[in-house]
């Protein structure tokens, strides 16, 4: 990288800053969009915070600190007729004018300000000094510059952290040396299979000048893939800094010092070699904090911590993950063609979360890869988007309706199953039946007493004929039902006159020869004539001659209010209703007239009704 063009990167570098500082758009004539991250129609695309020098007012930790206790030392002054002139000075940590604090290396520095940090006098065994500066977060850097107070070492390293300083990987070498320093070629070429190598280069050990030089190293100069950096994992990954490490591993001298010439061991200098030490006024790291291309800017959390101000619906320090929800496409860096924001999961408003499915997102032609889970509302698919078995789709309504799907109310003995079409609600109806529940018989059919055949084909034959004097009329559910038809209201009259009055939640049903005996609940006792009656599961005798007129009607995973009569015998152990009982769907209201029916037949009234 030549001289000239690192002194305009780090000027430009210096006028940004100064720009900021000052409240000035050097740029006013433009109008930029209100978020940078989003174009006027309000399309998502690529957006980076502005470039800065990451290491400004940043803490620098170092190894070597003049001015405790106050020392002297030297530097080397050239001049044409005296090369080698030498100027002395105090170093006193407990005098501002005369300290060289490491915080001089990251201040705002000029030509009419320089401050320069200054580490202990080497004496006759230079020692490795190092300078550690955390950037409190991933950077993708640009470059890496120090400016010298002091000759330049001649044999230095940058290395890089990723991981706050856990571990470190070398970013560059300088030395004159390079084999005997650091193991490494001078001046090795960069091919696309070694771009993240550190290389070692001996381009700044020129004696002139010999103070005040400059070394600027550039993270992608010379590196193949560097021209199409946004295609390029492996030079993001080279670029991406949260530390960085400078070791300075051996002093310049003039030729007369022990300088180049001399045939010296590499870190050794000579016995007469004067006080010596390193100087640096200003060091710099050129990047923008790293956000993947989803932030415009980086700010503070209410931590203290620089983090993103991440959009296109993505999160994390870097935006280097998708928002929860969000997870319709694989998380993805935006490049200067696609933004690759990320998107919701199309769940129809009956999900809160979902996750991603590679395969899904392959055979879509990667389109849509998010599968909803734990879908509400009765509905189920990757999308939310039909009804759970044993719901149906009103399509009254849209499917992204909290009532989108109703319930199968499929009659428990004409029904074939609980599982209705998820389409149109109709129910599975055994041979005769027919209706959207499976209700009544179809046409040339007649209701029988098994549950097993609920509907059976009216004889051809003899259509008059008569069932014998102790049976009811089984097709005749109109005049067999009748006493109790319409007649559903509850009254001290009809409590006192039944053995038992209860409310229960019908759990569910089986059939045993002619009778239908469901397991039900009972929730609370009103009445119990004879034999007490505890609340906890019991058994519940109807007839299926009774059941299959609906009288009574009954329905499963409901409460019901039932007033019968107590079944007699050890053969159908339970409670026991028919035609005559009273069995109605629950309601609360019922509870405080009960009670006082309780209290009145406690006292008496019931032998008076």
């Amino acid at each position: 990288m030549s001289q000239a063009w690192v002194k305009w990167l780090l000027g430009a570098c210096l006028l940004g800053m100064a720009a900021a500082a000052h409240n000035s758009n050097p740029f006013a004539g433009q109008q930029s969009p209100l978020d940078p991250c989003y174009d006027d129609n309000g399309a998502a695309r690529r957006c980076i915070p502005e470039f800065i020098n990451a290491a400004f007012g940043k803490e620098v930790q170092v190894s070597s600190t003049c001015g405790r206790p106050p020392s002297r030392s030297c530097s080397i002054v050239e001049r044409e007729e005296k090369p080698t002139v030498r100027t002395c000075q105090i170093c006193d940590a407990s005098d501002p004018r005369r300290a060289h604090p490491a915080s001089y290396l990251t201040d705002l520095n000029s030509a009419h300000n320089l401050t320069c940090w200054q580490s202990e006098n080497l004496h006759t065994s230079p020692h490795n000094v190092t300078l550690t500066l955390s950037l409190g977060k991933k950077f993708e850097i640009t470059y890496v510059s120090l400016q010298f107070c002091s000759p330049r070492p001649e044999s230095l390293a940058i290395f890089k952290s990723m991981d706050y300083g856990k571990s470190w990987t070398p970013y560059q070498f300088y030395s004159s040396q390079c084999r005997r320093m650091y193991n490494r070629p001078n001046k090795a070429v960069i091919t696309k299979q070694n771009e993240q190598e550190a290389l070692c280069t001996d381009g700044h050990t020129e004696l002139h000048p010999l103070s005040g030089g400059l070394i600027a190293f550039s993270t992608l100069d010379g590196r193949p893939s560097g021209k199409d950096f946004d295609n390029s994992p492996v030079l993001q990954d080279w670029v991406t800094v949260t530390d960085i490490r400078v070791v300075f591993s051996r002093p310049q001298l003039p030729r007369e010092l022990g300088g180049p010439g001399r045939e010296e061991e590499a870190g050794a200098a000579p016995a007469t070699m004067p006080p010596y030490f390193y100087a640096v006024g200003d060091f710099q790291v050129g990047g923008r904090c790293k956000c993947n291309g989803h932030a415009s800017r980086c700010l503070k959390d209410k931590e203290g911590k620089l983090v993103c101000d991440c959009k296109h619906n993505t999160e994390g320090p870097e935006c280097d993950r998708c928002k929860p929800f969000h997870y319709d496409r694989p998380w993805q860096r935006a490049s200067a063609r696609e933004a690759n924001e990320c998107l919701p999961c199309n769940c129809n408003l009956h999900a809160r979360r979902c996750r991603f499915n590679m395969e899904l997102y392959k055979l879509s032609g990667r389109k849509s890869g998010g599968v909803c889970m734990n879908c509400r509302h009765n509905t189920a698919g990757r999308h939310c988007h039909y009804c759970k078995e044993g719901f149906y789709r009103d399509l009254a309504r849209p499917i992204t309706h909290r009532r989108a799907c109703k319930a199968c109310d499929c009659h428990p003995v004409g029904a074939a199953g609980k599982t209705c079409n998820q389409t149109t609600g109709q129910c599975p109806c055994k041979d005769g039946v027919t209706g959207i529940t499976c209700n009544r018989c179809a046409k040339g059919y007649q209701q029988s007493r098994s549950p097993v055949a609920p509907c059976i084909k009216i004889p051809v034959v003899n259509p008059t004929a008569v069932v014998s004097s102790t049976e009811e009329p089984a097709a005749d559910c109109e005049s067999y039902c009748k006493p109790v038809k319409g007649n559903l209201k509850i009254n001290m009259k009809k409590y006192c006159k039944k053995d038992y009055a209860v409310q229960v939640n019908v759990l569910d049903m089986e059939t045993v020869g002619d009778w239908a005996k469901f397991s039900v609940n009972v929730v609370a006792v009103y009445k119990s004539r004879g034999e007490p009656l505890k609340r906890g599961d019991h058994f519940l005798w109807i007839h299926m001659k009774d059941l299959a007129c609906k009288c009574p009607k009954i329905q499963m995973s409901k409460r019901f209010l039932v007033m019968g009569t107590s079944e007699s015998g050890a053969e159908r152990a339970g409670l026991l209703a028919d035609k005559n009982s009273l069995v109605i769907q629950w309601r609360d209201v019922w509870t405080r007239r009960l009670r006082k029916f309780q209290r009145k037949e406690k006292k008496g009234k019931c032998s008076k009704a």
